[in-house]
């Protein structure tokens, strides 16, 4: 149901455990008062759409920058003359995009990312929708006994296995458009954060950088982490975001993963991906 915000700006939720798109709003003329409501929102819900925005590249960056500090992505290629800003494309001819699994992003960086924003600027005719999942919702829906495990619990998370000369997407056709391939990532974070603004726990371990339990062998912590990944995956917590030119989707990387569907092959996708500064977890 929608909820009217002031004047001609509303808010309606996506799904039941995430997500909250705002209607009526230019982001190039965002008053400090509903600014502060998508603030609140990304919070709460994790991820805030919102459609039909005219935006050039230094405009997405002087939005981008109202949310935080900017980290310069150290794979994806950067749009020319823009170093912030990093291109998630698919060309015609490509069969592998970007992001086509469940992860969040950065979280093999000792200070993970806050967020990213991610503008649609090229739109195949239907499919390349991205689903979004809260990982509060998954974390609430465990056992008490899981619960407390959990929290006495660190995880070691790596990006090598992906990006690196032998990594995933070097046998793929996105290989030649990456970069970083010599970078080296080993983070340890808790397998239970809390939201530094609201205080909600998070489970924090995600199928595509998680490596292993810390003090754990890769063998004995797939059982339990392929567990933790089903439930994430469940629709529950999901929403399904459908983009077109000019939408933009703010997320919570600490709270939610994300899945970009890969279902329209033989057109072009192009999105312009600005990534927010973290905090240390805790």
């Amino acid at each position: 149901m929608a909820t009217q915000l002031k004047d001609r700006v509303t808010t309606r939720p996506i799904g039941a455990n995430v997500g909250v798109e705002f209607e009526g709003v230019d982001l190039n003329h965002l008053d400090d008062e509903t600014f502060a409501a998508m603030r609140t929102a990304l919070a709460d819900h994790g991820l805030v759409f919102v459609r039909n925005q005219q935006l050039t590249p230094e405009q997405h960056i002087a939005f981008a920058r109202r949310w935080g500090a900017i980290d310069i992505n150290n794979y994806f290629p950067a749009n020319g003359g823009h170093p912030e800003i990093a291109e998630v494309r698919k060309a015609e001819n490509q069969q592998t995009n970007i992001g086509g699994g469940w992860h969040t992003d950065h979280s093999y960086d000792q200070v993970p990312a806050m967020g990213s924003i991610l503008l649609a600027r090229e739109t195949p005719p239907t499919g390349g929708d991205t689903l979004f999942a809260s990982m509060s919702a998954a974390f609430d829906s465990l056992s008490e006994g899981m619960k407390a495990t959990l929290r006495t619990m660190r995880a070691v998370h790596s990006a090598d296995h992906i990006y690196s000369k032998d990594g995933i997407y070097s046998k793929t056709d996105q290989a030649a458009d990456l970069k970083g391939h010599d970078l080296r990532t080993r983070a340890v974070h808790p397998v239970v954060i809390k939201h530094p603004r609201t205080g909600r726990e998070i489970l924090y371990v995600n199928p595509a950088f998680t490596l292993h339990f810390d003090g754990w062998t890769r063998d004995e912590s797939l059982p339990l982490l392929s567990y933790l990944y089903q439930l994430g995956m469940r629709e529950e917590f999901q929403c399904r975001v459908q983009w077109a030119p000019g939408s933009i989707a703010i997320w919570d990387n600490r709270s939610t993963w994300h899945h970009a569907m890969n279902d329209y092959h033989g057109h072009r996708r192009l999105m312009h991906r600005i990534t927010i500064s973290g905090e240390p977890l805790s």
